[in-house]
């Protein structure tokens, strides 16, 4: 996906609904700290990435975090950061590494 969408899809979906109120601090940290993790594992993998892609996927991280404080305000904040969450998620893998899985 161009930079330029990633640009679309952030703006879009921080403007998708009205804001709700006073930002959960607990819910934004939590949430930075999730979108930390992604960007520590892109740095931790980067010689498997080309650097357009660092560079893009390090832009979309800067305009998320700048925009959490705003994104948490949203009554759908979970709805649309976890979206945002599985974007990256589909790129760094990072579920894949860090949620235990059970088999029965």
């Amino acid at each position: 996906m161009a930079a330029k969408n990633r640009e679309t899809i952030v703006e879009h979906l921080a403007t998708a609904r009205p804001l709700f109120g006073a930002p959960c601090q607990c819910l934004a940290e939590f949430f930075r700290e999730e979108f930390v993790k992604h960007h520590q594992c892109l740095e931790q993998y980067r010689e498997y990435y080309s650097d357009r892609a660092i560079t893009e996927a390090e832009e979309a991280l800067g305009r998320i975090l700048q925009q959490m404080e705003e994104l948490c305000r949203r009554d759908d904040a979970c709805e649309i950061v976890g979206q945002l969450l599985r974007q990256f998620d589909a790129v760094t893998k990072l579920s894949a590494f860090s949620e235990p899985r059970t088999f029965h």
